[in-house]
């Protein structure tokens, strides 16, 4: 890791001469306080510096080399919740990163793109470690299966795949993508859990459809392979309207509607665009994406997501929202306040409040309640009562 860093840095500094190298990036510094929930501690508190790192280097010709890695350094609760999730820190992506710890902080290395791409005039091809994304979902983003998304963490950066995409261009709205991604397990040498797949995305003035499919080759666990269909839809009328699904086809275990995780949502802005509000429904399938994949393990069938964003000048804005579970009833109310001190740099603070029956006066324990019960139903041991984040970000 050290050397690609050195390799990093050599590239940066020294090829100015004969490509044109840039580098930008993002350096985000969090306080968080918790109110624990059952056996968690009553009171905690966490410190986390996050850096996201990137650097692109033009050719003379089509090519082009990105490069990108996190460095965190943290403390606290957020180690506690590193060290519990295999090193995945509050809101920030590293499951499988070692952790280095020592007498004031612990810190963390991650590389998360290393890619590049040859434009053409028709085809466009990118390989490498690089992000993958389907479909228009804004909040759950069921299509996108290789990095779905958890709508409790808005912020976290999508996780990289190895692999390579090819992109043909019959006409300027037209496009056809064959890609491949390596198995999730990088152990596995016998090909088994490799994803190759196809995409088309055709674009109108106001709509847009993607389809795709996706074959995963066999596991021991599932020797058929699994097939993967997706269908993403989007459409700029007075409202902006998004339909969202990808259904997982198991041959092995064929469990219907099971394997849909859908989402249906619109968008629109009021007051000369200084009000915008979102709202999404989510059918979550118990054997879906969106309940086996890395953004959330959604336990329940039926989620909504609303949020109402408020401009209240230039350089602030306000947001309250919620995420919603309809079979338990449980739910999280969101709020959140951003302000830009100058052009680059801006604080804010962003809190949740988990919500159940139980918390309310009756009924038993929700997911997204204080403490959510374990996946089997089981009673659960850990949670919070309130978590708020104050944060402060620098671009450049």
């Amino acid at each position: 890791m050290k050397r690609f860093f050195l390799l990093v840095i050599f590239m940066g500094f020294f090829t100015d001469g004969l490509f044109a190298a840039e580098w930008s990036g993002v350096l985000d510094s969090t306080v968080n306080y918790t109110a624990g929930a059952g056996e968690a501690a009553e009171h905690s508190f966490g410190l986390e510096q996050y850096a996201n790192l990137r650097l692109r280097i033009r050719g003379r010709d089509k090519a082009t080399f990105f490069a990108a890695f996190n460095l965190i350094a943290l403390s606290g609760n957020y180690l506690e919740t590193a060290e519990i999730l295999g090193g995945m820190g509050q809101g920030q992506a590293f499951p499988s990163t070692p952790i280095v710890s020592g007498e004031n902080f612990a810190a963390a290395m991650e590389l998360e793109r290393l890619y590049f791409r040859i434009a053409g005039d028709y085809i466009d091809t990118e390989a490498g470690l690089l992000r993958m994304n389907f479909g228009y979902g804004q909040v759950w983003g069921s299509s996108d299966f290789l990095n779905p998304r958890n709508p409790l963490f808005p912020n976290a950066r999508p996780r990289g795949v190895l692999g390579m995409n090819a992109s043909f261009y019959p006409t300027d709205f037209l496009r056809l993508m064959a890609f491949a991604a390596a198995p999730k397990n990088p152990l596995e040498t016998e090909g088994g859990g490799f994803i190759p797949g196809i995409s088309l995305d055709q674009h109108w003035d106001r709509a847009s459809i993607q389809a795709l499919y996706a074959y995963e080759t066999p596991l021991d666990v599932t020797p058929n392979g699994l097939h993967r269909l997706g269908l993403s839809l989007k459409a700029d009328l007075e409202l902006g309207l998004v339909a969202d699904a990808l259904f997982l086809l198991n041959p092995d275990n064929n469990e219907g509607i099971e394997g849909l995780s859908m989402g249906l949502g619109f968008d629109y802005s009021f007051l000369d665009g200084n009000l915008y509000v979102l709202a999404e429904y989510l059918f979550n399938g118990s054997s879906s994406v969106s309940a086996l994949g890395f953004g959330g393990s959604w336990v329940n069938h039926h989620y909504l997501y609303a949020n109402a964003l408020y401009y209240f000048n230039d350089f602030g804005s306000v947001s309250l929202g919620t995420v919603f579970c309809f079979d338990d009833l449980s739910f999280q109310p969101l709020a959140a306040i951003n302000y830009e001190l100058f052009q680059g740099f801006s604080l804010s603070l962003n809190a949740r409040l988990p919500l159940d029956r139980k918390t309310l006066g009756s009924g038993k324990p929700g997911e997204l309640g204080p403490i959510p019960p374990y996946p089997d139903g089981t009673e659960g041991a850990l949670g919070a009562k309130f978590i708020v984040d104050f944060g402060a970000k620098l671009r450049f």
